[in-house]
């Protein structure tokens, strides 16, 4: 059996939506990956900018990669995506779990859209399922379903590397929620205890966001290794019954309120990056529906 190739991992932190976005590239040649990048945007004025995405193409340029697929872990709620950006600038292709269309299904009744939007996956190159392979230069990767936080988040394993989306965060913080439609904190549990703790404990594991202040530290941290979330993860340890986790996971959640970019985010990824099209003014417009959305007053 050869050696697993092990790719060269590099994180751009985005300050204001504490989100990891990964470059991960082969050690032997140029390919490289992009996972969850980030659009900037100033909710106060509604206006996007590409500030991190910039950064992320200068990353790529100093290092002379070659791009070939742009990936999300899930429909973000909490930041929009720089995939349809990043896409036009390095000819990439992006992917997301094919489940993407159940949560399109759902958000495209309750931001009641137009038949201009199809929830069919259409806005994507690629829509992986449970198993499926790539690879990036000379490192195999393959895709698992890990439905609980969405029912379409997948975790992207890369050589020896695990990209984990929102689904386990570093050790000292936990796990995602939750209570989004179609979230499940009994799925949660199956797909970290069935699939992702039954990789290798030497594997290292790169979450998706970290939120330093609220784990009591002061700087942001992305790098830990699965054996690392099997003993030491605050939710989820691999002893945990899942009536425990699921018990916490619920009582928690229901003391949460919404992300605060969860309404733009949302019609957003949900195309991709694209934002909706212009009315007959030229201008797009982003759906504030009222009443709709639980949380705190």
């Amino acid at each position: 059996m050869s050696a697993i190739v092990k790719p060269n991992v590099h994180c751009l932190y985005h300050d204001d939506t504490f989100t990891c976005t990964y470059i991960v590239s082969c050690p032997n040649t140029s390919k490289a990956i992009v996972i969850d990048p980030v659009m900037d945007y100033n909710a106060a004025a509604a206006r996007t900018g590409n500030t991190h995405s910039e950064k992320v193409a200068a990353y790529i340029e100093e290092n002379k990669l070659d791009v070939d697929l742009i990936a999300e872990t899930h429909v973000h709620a909490d930041h929009l995506t720089g995939a349809s950006w990043l896409k036009d600038t390095l000819s990439a292709k992006t992917a997301i779990g094919a489940h993407v269309t159940d949560v399109q299904g759902v958000f495209k009744a309750m931001f009641n859209l137009g038949d201009e939007f199809k929830a069919d996956g259409s806005q994507f190159d690629i829509l992986f399922n449970e198993g499926d392979t790539f690879s990036v230069g000379d490192v195999q990767a393959r895709v698992l379903h890990t439905p609980g936080h969405t029912p379409a988040c997948v975790t992207y394993v890369i050589g020896d590397a695990v990209f984990t989306g929102d689904t386990v965060f570093m050790p000292d913080f936990g796990t995602a929620r939750c209570d989004f439609p179609g979230g499940s904190s009994t799925a949660l549990y199956n797909s970290v205890h069935e699939k992702t703790y039954k990789l290798p404990a030497e594997y290292r594991c790169f979450v998706g966001h970290d939120y330093p202040k609220s784990a009591g530290r002061d700087a942001p941290s992305w790098e830990t290794t699965i054996g690392a979330q099997q003993t030491g993860n605050k939710h989820l340890k691999v002893e945990t019954t899942e009536a425990e986790f699921v018990g916490m996971r619920n009582a928690r959640d229901a003391t949460l309120g919404a992300p605060r970019l969860l309404l733009p985010s949302l019609q957003v990824n949900l195309r991709n990056g694209e934002m909706p099209p212009p009315e007959a003014n030229g201008t797009s417009y982003l759906k504030l529906p009222v009443n709709v959305v639980g949380g705190k007053k």
